[in-house]
């Protein structure tokens, strides 16, 4: 199983996500006995060196609210410096979104179901920078698709969308539920098992909810490939 740790920025800070309640998040503190104090690079910096891990996420929350201008691109920058792979979820619909993403020195460019316009665009994105730097984020909050009207419409299903953004060329898919960020409340296993079924060949990884070894194993017997942490591995609770 893969172990990506997770950075979510907001005012140019890292800081904690629960429940997926944005205006709450706090800067992060204390993590592997490093102060980090809400700064990025730090964050980044101990997910690579303390605890080993070679992939980080990033959900830029300036970018999502407020567009791609937004985007905190020296941070951004500073991470991929490290030496890590970097995906980063910007809140992109466009091709030229996604292009200003990956300037940054991300590896790959998340579309977050969440934002996502519509299928057409998520076409264009892959067309443009190769499905093998797209990420397709199949956005929930309680088991129930996080989208606008006119996307659930096309697909109402985790395994409809999984199979729409297989064939739109994304070379990876996450199931990322909002209500299970922080919450030690476990992952939605029957969500990744609908998503591995609808594309069995995509590398697939799930976020929300991740307390334990015990969950990655889990995970990895719905057909994972791995898991998106942060809050277990901020208190130690994880082996990797």
């Amino acid at each position: 199983m893969r172990v990506v740790g997770v950075i979510d920025i907001r005012g140019g800070r890292a800081v904690h996500a629960s429940g997926g309640v944005r205006d709450g998040y706090m800067p992060v503190g204390v993590v592997a006995g490093v102060p980090v104090d809400g700064d990025v690079v730090t964050l980044g910096r101990v997910y690579a060196d303390r605890l080993h891990l070679s992939e980080i996420y990033v959900a830029d929350l300036d970018a999502i609210t407020d567009g791609v201008d937004a985007l905190n691109t020296d941070v951004l920058g500073g991470l991929a410096a490290i030496g890590v792979r970097v995906m980063v979820d910007a809140g992109v619909s466009t091709a030229r979104a996604a292009r200003t993403v990956l300037q940054t020195g991300a590896s790959q460019v998340i579309v977050g179901l969440e934002t996502l316009t519509g299928f057409d665009a998520l076409d264009d994105i892959c067309r443009a920078v190769g499905g093998e730097r797209v990420i397709c984020s199949i956005d929930l909050r309680d088991g129930a698709l996080l989208a606008a009207p006119n996307v659930v419409v096309a697909v109402p299903t985790v395994d409809g969308v999984a199979r729409r953004a297989a064939a739109a060329g994304a070379g990876t898919l996450i199931v990322l539920d909002l209500a299970r960020v922080g919450s030690a409340r476990g992952p939605d296993l029957e969500a990744m098992r609908m998503a591995r079924a609808g594309a069995p060949h995509v590398a697939l990884l799930a976020g929300g909810g991740v307390r334990d070894n015990t969950d990655l194993l889990a995970l990895s017997e719905a057909g994972c490939d791995g898991a998106l942490v942060a809050t277990a591995l901020h208190r130690g609770l994880l082996d990797v």
